[in-house]
């Protein structure tokens, strides 16, 4: 569960960064410069944090899926980018990429055979 959470968070700072990035124009502006920069330093803390606790298939795949669907929400919202079918297909795409990815892992998790010296634990 911690890790899912830092997944999340590292989710959330990747948007932010990425949004920076645009406000940024280049480097050109200061304050979305810096917001690049924490953005996306927090998002590779949160990762690692993360990592210590879930798969790196589950968290990748998680954390840059969603982070690419929400960076496309925000720019659909704030930066008024258009939505076409093709934009919409890709998205669900990447999401329905996520779901069989994170089902492939429960599956494989649970047919993982448990080594005799952790029957006594």
């Amino acid at each position: 569960m911690k890790g899912l959470v830092y997944v999340l968070l590292a989710v959330i700072t990747e948007v932010f960064g990425s949004t920076m990035l645009k406000l940024s124009d280049g480097f050109t502006k200061l304050w979305p410069s810096i917001g690049v920069v924490v953005g996306f330093s927090l998002a590779f803390l949160a990762l690692s944090y993360a990592l210590k606790t879930i798969s790196l298939s589950f968290a990748y795949a998680t954390w840059s899926g969603l982070g690419t669907a929400l960076t496309a929400i925000v720019g659909m919202y704030f930066f008024h980018e258009q939505l076409g079918v093709m934009k919409l297909l890709g998205l669900t795409l990447v999401i329905v990429g996520i779901v069989l990815l994170n089902t492939s892992n429960r599956a494989s998790d649970d047919k993982r055979e448990v080594p005799l010296n952790r029957l006594d634990e």
